[in-house]
């Protein structure tokens, strides 16, 4: 979908903002750009939309050569999102996000109803927010309009320059996962730049890392984090690189433990016995649909006896994460309700539970992945430790 070819932009004064720069971004496909100040991420993306012209070399998105495109009509089939959103103050909510349609000639009612479709989509009521005026808006809220702008036109590609960099860090993870799931419903072509190795690997399907003007290494973020390709990659990346691929490795069913289980409409004896015929001091609660409904203990069970109903004894289950959630976010929940376990659920069905000796063993996995050329037997615990 956007392809570089030996790309070079050198400005007047002799600075070379990037050199030589060739790589490509599959369609539906979301690299993240990262590096620290200066390192010509930000000029890479500012030449997809011609706001930046090449010195040398050749850019086409969808196999066509952008120098030959209009730089105006281009812009208006490509998203762009900025860090300080760019809304028109005067302007009410939901016509800033109809701008771009209603520039290229659709009418006004079409636009609107577009416009209240992504308002939706981002999670702002167009009812509550659509007659708003941006400072009557949050940070948050003014960023997530922003998303909604520069999707208003179905753009096959978008551009995102620090678009959470001006959040608070609170808020920029709640955005970072619905745009996570927002890229999963419409499935756009993106280049995001970020100064923030974090939010690279977060959001990333691949990582481009910027040196100086030219990519040191392009690779999914777990090669990025388990094999760096260079020392400055290695460096930049961090020494908790460990750490930091728990943000990229997702939970999956073969990850959890199947423990033992109390029916919701059964005695409070019988759901004893299961227990210890299973040697477990607790069970989950599910009824007939394989549904969550918390859980109890073989202690209190036994207490009610025959005349007890576990659906009277079932406790809240607050240590929960949905299937292909990161292990990050397991590890947070486990630490946050000081548990040994996470329950893991696809809906509302239960699917197992994810523990720490699982969750270790998951980590490998995503280890054993990215080792190319390294068998299984030869990835040892220190080889996850020092990823």
């Amino acid at each position: 979908m956007i392809r570089f070819d030996q790309v070079t932009k050198r400005y007047a004064d002799g600075t070379t903002a990037v050199d030589g720069l060739s790589f490509e971004v599959a369609e539906g496909e979301l690299v993240t750009l990262v590096g620290p100040s200066g390192c010509g991420k930000t000029t890479t993306m500012m030449m997809v939309n011609r706001l930046i012209e090449p010195t040398s070399g050749r850019i086409y998105v969808d196999g066509e050569d952008i120098a030959t495109v209009d730089p105006v009509k281009l812009r208006r089939r490509i998203g762009y999102v900025i860090q300080q959103v760019g809304l028109f103050p005067h302007r009410t909510i939901l016509d800033n996000t109809a701008t771009v349609p209603a520039l290229i000639g659709w009418k006004k009612a079409k636009a609107r109803a577009r416009a209240a479709e992504l308002l939706d989509l981002v999670g702002l009521d167009p009812s509550t927010y659509g007659d708003r005026y941006p400072e009557q808006l949050s940070g948050g809220q003014r960023q997530r309009v922003g998303v909604a702008r520069a999707l208003a036109a179905d753009p096959p590609v978008l551009l995102m320059d620090e678009p959470f960099g001006a959040v608070d860090p609170v808020v920029r993870e709640q955005l970072q996962d619905e745009f996570l799931r927002m890229q999963a419903a419409v499935r756009k072509t993106v280049l995001l730049v970020t100064h923030d190795i974090e939010e690279a690997v977060r959001l990333g399907d691949r990582i481009a890392v910027y040196g100086q003007g030219r990519i040191e290494q392009f690779d999914t973020p777990g090669a990025v984090l388990g094999t760096p390709a260079t020392p400055y990659v290695a460096e930049f990346v961090g020494a908790d690189r460990g750490l930091k691929r728990l943000s990229v490795t997702r939970i999956e069913p073969d990850d959890l433990e199947q423990p033992a289980v109390a029916r919701l409409d059964e005695s409070a004896d019988r759901a004893a016995a299961r227990m210890r015929e299973s040697g477990a001091r607790w069970a989950v609660v599910l009824d007939a649909q394989g549904d969550l409904h918390g859980w109890v203990g073989l202690d209190e069970a036994a207490l009610a006896g025959q005349d007890g109903r576990v659906t009277d004894l079932a406790h809240r289950m607050n240590a929960w994460v949905p299937v292909g959630a990161p292990l990050k976010q397991a590890f947070g929940v486990m630490l946050q309700h000081d548990a040994g376990w996470v329950a893991v659920l696809d809906g509302s069905r239960f699917l197992g539970v994810l523990t720490p000796a699982k969750l270790h063993e998951a980590l490998r996995r995503s280890v054993d992945a990215d080792a190319q050329g390294i068998g299984r037997d030869e990835v040892t615990f220190d080889s996850v430790a020092d990823a």
